[in-house]
């Protein structure tokens, strides 16, 4: 083992590399949860070969995707999810005309509120049924809401991408002025979202042949067969009766969300444990003083401490002074805040419902969301432990080139995500490494949904899905694997919600 240890940084650090795009690589040809199982074996041999020092799994992000996760299955196991899916419904129904323009913002929508993209698959095959009964190429409407669905993660008050990067940008030593964290990440990432998705929808608005233009699906048809099985077994919510019970589950879930919100918004509402001095850096014998995060005061640190003998004791002689205002408070974090009130929406539900808790275990939301719970962990806990190590030779070789490029980061970022099949995890891994390395915090910001990049190849769950749920076939995998039904719609999506979101950041003062 001695001969990996006496390597040069170098040469370690392309070694581990390889070990680690090889964990990455099978993981995701097997798929599911083998992606974090896989993670064992880098992180295994990153410490027994290489004898680097264990880093840690991301946590708080697990236990926020343990949260979500069972309140969105216990949603759907209460059917509270049935009355959200039967309102998309009645507008879907209502507007066939403009099914793909609308289908990827009700799956936006239902993602954001939900917290995670995998309750698209309750939808799918009600956009399916609507598109085919209208003529609509079904691949239209389905590929964009497929997209658009894991598009609204990032813009989601629950999900666990936005509290993940909004802990990141709040802990890491670079603040950025005037970013207090949850809220103003939202403000940022809903607008740049929904404009990826307006554009996700215009461009399948025209892609591929008219069903009564396209020759080999008329081919088709003329099996009887084929023709039953495309146009038969419709999938409809609509004169469906609810139970009571339904409706007050989705309305403890919707309270819950918007009181997350609102104590995101008002700090006023949050616990705090006491005041908290903060100050930023020296500057000619002044030191920046950030009153609650926002306003500022230049003060003269040899005015100020002139009585005191060690002068560079700041926190002490600001202690000293009444006359600086208000310190900042020491709140609860959001992500234990998320990480309740999803806890409490579940047992409301169970609680005021008549919701059978074996069906939560059971329901397609929680599965996917465990894969996604086990992924996190291999994944983040191995990239901690590999790129914690090598940080500064990291930061010489890349630090200029991202400053110099922003672009640069966007394009790891995606990558690392298609690796990864997680967005959450994806932030987790680049996030902390890219602000080592002197990456700007607004950029981070502004790029906020290259986190997205798993419908490179279609391997994700949702995509998979979609394609068994379009009977038609329109929606397909092609001869050589990338030219997919979803790979532009998601590269659409992606670029143009950067673009937006780059501008707005700009607005906001942040770049």
């Amino acid at each position: 083992m001695d001969f990996f240890t006496n390597l040069s940084e170098g040469w370690q650090f392309f070694i581990q590399i390889i070990v680690i795009l090889i964990c990455l690589f099978y993981g995701a040809k097997k798929g599911g949860i083998a992606l974090g199982l896989l993670g064992g074996i880098g992180i295994l041999m990153l410490v027994f070969v290489f004898h680097v020092q264990p880093g840690k799994p991301a946590i708080d992000v697990m236990l926020t995707i343990l949260a979500v996760v069972i309140a969105s299955a216990t949603l759907q196991a209460s059917g509270g999810l049935d009355v959200m899916l039967q309102i998309a419904e009645k507008i879907l129904r209502k507007n066939p005309k403009f099914l793909t323009i609308l289908a990827p913002f009700v799956t936006c929508f239902l993602t954001m509120l939900c917290g995670t993209g995998h309750v698209v698959y309750t939808i799918m095959p009600i956009i399916y049924d609507i598109a085919i009964k209208n003529g609509i190429r079904p691949e239209r409407p389905m590929a964009a809401a497929s997209i658009s669905s894991q598009m609204g993660i990032i813009a989601s008050p629950v999900s666990v991408a936005v509290v993940s990067l909004t802990a990141l940008l709040l802990n890491t030593s670079h603040k950025l002025v005037g970013f207090d964290g949850y809220i103003n990440l939202l403000q940022i990432t809903i607008p740049s979202t929904f404009i990826g998705v307006l554009c996700v929808g215009i461009f399948s608005w025209f892609r591929g042949k008219d069903l009564d233009k396209d020759e080999i699906f008329k081919e088709k048809l003329k099996d009887l067969e084929f023709k039953k099985y495309v146009y038969g077994e419709s999938k409809t919510l609509l004169g469906v009766k609810l139970a009571k019970s339904n409706w007050v589950a989705m309305w403890i879930f919707i309270i819950a969300i918007f009181l997350v919100a609102a104590i995101g918004i008002f700090d006023n509402l949050k616990p705090n444990w006491g005041q908290k001095m903060m100050y930023q850096a020296h500057i000619n014998n002044t030191i920046e003083w950030t009153l609650s995060g926002k306003d500022k005061a230049i003060i003269d640190l040899k005015q100020l401490t002139s009585n005191i003998k060690d002068q560079s004791n700041v926190v002490t002689a600001i202690a000293q002074k009444d006359k600086l205002g208000n310190p900042s408070y020491n709140y609860i974090s959001m992500v234990s805040i998320i990480q309740m009130f999803m806890l409490l929406a579940g047992a409301l539900i169970i609680i005021f419902t008549k919701t059978d808790v074996k069906k939560i275990s059971s329901n397609e939301i929680f599965k996917s969301g465990m894969v996604a719970l086990v992924a996190v962990f291999g994944i983040s806990w191995m990239a901690d432990t590999m790129f914690g190590v090598h940080t500064p030779m990291m930061k010489a070789l890349f630090g200029n080139i991202v400053k110099e490029h922003p672009w640069t980061y966007a394009l790891m970022l995606l990558l690392i995500s298609k690796f990864v099949n997680s967005q959450a995890a994806a932030i987790s891994a680049f996030v902390p490494l890219s602000l080592s390395i002197g990456v700007e915090p607004g950029v981070i910001i502004a790029f906020a949904a290259a986190c997205y990049g798993y419908y490179i190849l279609p391997t994700y769950p949702s995509d998979l899905a979609t394609i068994q749920f379009d009977r038609s076939g329109t929606t397909h995998i092609g001869k050589f694997v990338i030219n997919h039904s979803f790979i532009l719609p998601g590269l659409i999506g992606v670029i143009t919600s950067c673009i937006a979101g780059y501008f707005i950041a700009m607005m906001a003062g942040y770049l």
